[in-house]
């Protein structure tokens, strides 16, 4: 066997050589990417999992948003077209107010 000969047979073993290692980096880089999507799969579970509650409250939210709307409306509006009742409003206001003063005067007196 001539110096052509081992050559040959050089360059055959490090084809070999490099063929595994290839096949070694595809092997291991599968098992990685397949890692990789079950991780996505649990992440993306797990998001999905948070905001389903998430969006119930936003929804339950913006309803009672809508109920604050719609009340704040119609107090305003019976204001509007009553105005004897926004007066006797706020003498009933005043009263309780005044009541309470008159409370808390005979408790420290009584104390």
């Amino acid at each position: 066997m001539g110096p052509g000969g081992i050559a040959v047979i050089i360059l055959a073993a490090s084809v070999a050589v490099i063929a595994i290692s290839i096949a070694y980096f595809v092997i291991r880089s599968s098992r990685v990417i397949d890692e990789a999507k079950a991780l996505v799969k649990e992440v993306t579970t797990t998001v999905n999992l948070i905001n389903s509650p998430l969006k119930s409250i936003q929804r339950v939210s913006k309803r009672v948003e809508d109920l604050t709307e719609k009340v704040s409306t119609a107090g305003e509006e019976f204001f509007e077209d009553n105005p004897i009742a926004l007066k006797a409003a706020g003498a009933l206001f005043s009263a309780a107010k005044l009541k309470g003063k008159k409370r808390k005067a005979n408790k420290k007196k009584s104390a």
